[in-house]
């Protein structure tokens, strides 16, 4: 490694780029796009592992690398051209690797600004000009989110023969005599749910504006706004829970003991009903719930009335569910795959790699059959599936015999052996997935939302926090902008009837999204 490479891969300070010849101002160059691809891999190979508890330090890691990987790509943009030479030697080493430019969406407002020559005539012989043709460009440009009052001014009239007053009546309100119109409200609610914007810095943004908005007096609006959603999110789980086949998962999220200002673990944890993988032409939804602790009875409590087959990772807390046969287990591939790619990733292990190739089969069927019927799906899987399936369970015995019964690769086979039926439920049900990655999916807001602020100040803020998600969580699902459709629910919701409800959840209100998502 010559010089130049070292000092930037060390982190040192750029070296006087004036007193540098080309070949060393080249060697720069390669060096810092370098570093930059190392850190992009690595920001996609950390994405790759599983969130969870032992990942809090991951998505810290990831954020850290992000920032600086941001840092050096704009350094990178900001810095002055190339000599001619060394450009045109980067263009032909194909250093530079900036992504194609996107064209700017149809669907957005276009204001045309025409710029028409300041002379009348040829400046060269005063002659008449005529139209010959245009150059066309554009610029994306950002207008700031704006504040405006609605003033509702309601006529009192009076009878001129009996006196008698009329006036219409003062139309309802997302939270009783609230000051939040519904998409102020939604703006909040989204922020802070879906965007990670705690109330205090969405304040601080407000003020910037020029309106004064309390961190409490927004508080207010998120408590009043969830107590009005309510009857829409007890609709919504309905809904998820009436499904055959669920998908189910949870995650730790920090909470605030009251009192000792210390903070204690919560769960949330996630039930998606997404059927579109079996060819299914049913809107997706996601129903969050939250619990103060990991206890068994929590998944046993939200599913006491539910009856079909819940797909889950191995916790042993969803056991009890099973023991009556009404809930059938069918167990996660993902989970099996990824203790074998962290062995093969942390140790080159050929037995890791040969689990990971066959497992890897088994995903490219499942690629090819995405989207099918759940009777084309079985008799696929039954075809092709369950004989790479009946080679690998004997494959997986005869090779835990020769290893350490304490070793991490024996951990890893034992854990596929131990729920090899739950495993093989895919095969003989077309409506079951390999894994549980949609339930994984849905849980993904969340492992964000904790690195921006502790997740809530209290159990009752855990349960408004569900409630949301599950309302965002399934707006997104099914294709929806999910501020839009927070919007036109809190605008439509106080003058609704309770009995009707179902009418407001999302592919209820945008049904042509939903239609765009199945199409897709």
């Amino acid at each position: 490694m010559d010089a130049v490479s070292s000092k930037v891969k060390r982190g040192n300070p750029l070296p006087d780029l004036d007193q540098l010849d080309i070949e060393s101002l080249k060697a720069l160059v390669l060096a810092k796009h370098a570093e930059i691809e190392n850190l992009n891999l690595l920001v996609l190979k950390l994405k790759r592992m599983h969130f969870g508890q032992r990942s809090e330090k991951m998505n810290a890691d990831i954020g850290q690398l992000e920032l600086q990987l941001e840092d050096l790509e704009v350094t990178q943009a900001a810095a002055e051209p190339l000599p001619a030479q060394l450009a045109t030697i980067a263009v032909n080493e194909r250093v530079s690797k900036k992504p194609a430019r996107r064209p700017l969406p149809v669907e957005l407002p276009r204001e045309v600004e025409t710029i028409a020559p300041k002379q009348e005539a040829c400046p060269d012989c005063g002659g008449k000009l005529r139209l010959l043709g245009e150059d066309v460009s554009e610029v994306l440009e950002y207008v700031p989110a704006r504040f405006k009052v609605i003033r509702t001014v309601r006529p009192k009239l009076s009878c001129a023969c009996c006196s008698r007053i009329v006036q219409e009546p003062a139309p309802n309100r997302p939270i009783d005599k609230g000051l939040a119109g519904p998409g102020l409200l939604a703006h909040v609610l989204v922020a802070k749910y879906a965007d990670h914007l705690p109330l205090y810095r969405q304040s601080e943004i407000y003020a910037r504006e020029g309106v004064e908005l309390d961190r409490s007096t927004m508080a207010d609006w998120v408590g009043g706004a969830s107590r009005t959603l309510r009857p829409l999110v007890e609709a919504l789980k309905s809904y998820v829970l009436s499904t055959e086949k669920l998908h189910g998962d949870d995650v730790p999220v920090p909470v605030l003991e009251p009192g000792n200002g210390k903070t204690k673990t919560g769960r949330l944890w996630t039930y998606v009903r997404d059927d579109r993988p079996a060819g299914s032409d049913g809107p997706s939804a996601v129903w969050f719930a939250y619990s103060p602790d990991r206890k068994g009875e929590h998944p046993a409590k939200h599913l006491k009335n539910y009856r079909g087959i819940l797909q889950a990772d191995g916790f042993a807390g969803f056991n009890r569910l099973y023991e009556t046969g009404e809930i059938v287990e069918a167990a996660c591939w993902a989970h099996v795959r990824r203790k074998f790619f962290d062995l093969h990733e942390g140790h080159a292990s050929p037995v890791a790699k040969e689990a990971l190739d066959r497992i890897g089969q088994l995903y490219g069927i499942e690629k090819e059959i995405r989207g099918r019927s759940p009777d084309e799906r079985r008799e696929v899987r039954q075809a092709r599936s369950g004989p790479l399936l009946d080679a690998m369970h004997a494959w997986l015995k005869t090779t835990l015999l020769k290893l350490s019964k304490k070793s991490e690769l024996a951990r890893a086979i034992q854990y596929a052996l131990e729920r090899w039926t739950a495993l093989l439920v895919f095969v003989d049900d077309g409506r079951v997935e390999m894994d549980n990655n949609a339930a994984e999916r849905a849980l993904r807001t969340v492992a964000l939302g904790r690195k921006n602020y502790l997740f809530a100040g209290s159990d009752a803020g855990g349960e408004r926090a569900a409630a949301i998600y599950s309302l965002l969580g399934s707006a997104k699902l099914n294709g929806i902008d999910p501020e839009a459709y927070m919007a036109e629910v809190l605008r439509r919701i106080a003058d609704h009837r309770i009995n009707r409800i179902d009418e407001l959840l999302p592919w209820n209100l945008f049904p042509v999204a939903l239609a765009k998502v199945e199409a897709a």
